[in-house]
């Protein structure tokens, strides 16, 4: 049997706690002015807090305080993850599940606006993970359609990490409760390997999506839009803008997850996507669907390929002590296993 297989038999643990989605990610850019005109001018986000270091978004959907927090720094990089429970208890028992697995928990409350109580630690692969159960909620402006701006973008969806071990991190998040729900493997079965893997916890693709690659780093940040049209409108007005550059791949519509996305990257070049129309995954019965890597419509159902810096490129994380964290070459390569005029 394979680990691939392996994986999947296993499933994900049921634990005493309950994760319920992917809620934020703070980002270090090295100009705030500059990345306030991207992400507020430009795509339109919400400011809901700004210090004279830091601005705390989100978007038109979302009633909590923030999904995205930007922070000034000397490097453009990762400073957290966070992902919300379902009550304070949820935190103590996370708390003990980390800490036997030997990773070192510490109490972060109080250092992000609206935020009260929150856990922090790193996973065994280096990304700095966040736990939280309450937030500042604002009034949703989902229904206010004379001052959208941008697509719009209506919430976060989404982390992506590029990871070169790909299946010892879907072992990790399976055994918090994260379900698979799509995956990109090899095809030889005595040899299988997974090369993307998407897990979720609230009922859609994925909360969570792991590439094989360089890592531990950064894939994007996957914002969620209403409708393909909102990713079109986003192009058109950064193309009207001057910005079109930003626009790293796409649009296009994705095989895995059925998403109709685009990619961009800030001014710091941090990927962000803006993804729509992926589809219910709730029922306990769901089986993940597997994807050859040999199957092109995989990465791209169609659109233009994947370009090089897609696979290669990504947002850096700091470690504890400021310093970057080291990276590693993942073993298998995708863009091996295809044409390239097909990937």
């Amino acid at each position: 049997m394979s680990i691939v297989s392996e994986l999947l038999a296993a499933g994900a643990r049921q634990t005493p706690f309950e994760i319920v989605r992917a809620a934020y990610g703070e980002l270090y850019v090295t100009d705030l002015e500059v990345s306030e005109r991207f992400y507020v001018g430009l795509l339109g986000m919400i400011v809901s807090a700004r210090t004279e270091d830091c601005l705390y978004l989100r978007g038109w959907e979302e009633r909590q305080h923030h999904s995205i927090v930007l922070r000034r720094g000397l490097v453009a990089a990762v400073a957290r993850l966070g992902f919300r429970v379902r009550c304070e208890r949820d935190l103590d028992l996370l708390a003990a599940e980390l800490s036997d697995r030997g990773l070192a928990v510490e109490e972060c409350s109080g250092e992000l606006e609206g935020m009260r109580r929150a856990i922090r630690a790193r996973d065994p692969f280096g990304y700095p993970l966040e736990f939280f159960c309450e937030m500042e909620q604002f009034e949703t402006q989902a229904q206010r359609f004379d001052l959208h701006r941008g697509a719009p973008i209506l919430r976060l969806d989404h982390i992506n990490l590029h990871e070169p071990r790909v299946e010892a991190a879907v072992r990790f998040w399976q055994e918090l409760g994260f379900v698979v729900t799509e995956y990109i493997s090899t095809d030889d079965p005595a040899t299988e390997r997974m090369t993307g893997a998407w897990l979720r916890r609230k009922p859609s693709v994925h909360d969570l999506a792991l590439t094989m690659g360089r890592g531990p780093r950064l894939h994007h940040l996957g914002m969620w839009v209403g409708d393909p049209m909102g990713v079109l409108r986003a192009c058109d007005q950064l193309a009207a803008a001057g910005s079109v550059a930003a626009i790293e791949r796409g649009p296009g519509r994705h095989g895995v997850s059925n998403a109709f996305f685009v990619y961009l990257r800030d001014p710091d070049g941090h990927r962000i996507e803006l993804y729509s129309c992926d589809y219910y995954t709730g029922d306990p019965d769901h089986v993940p669907l597997r994807w050859s890597v040999t199957d092109a419509r995989a990465r791209s159902f169609w659109g233009t390929r994947a370009p090089d810096s897609w696979y290669e490129e990504s947002s850096i994380l700091l470690g504890p002590d400021g310093a970057s964290l080291p990276t590693q070459a993942a073993d298998v390569d995708e863009r091996t296993q295809r044409s390239p005029v097909m990937a």
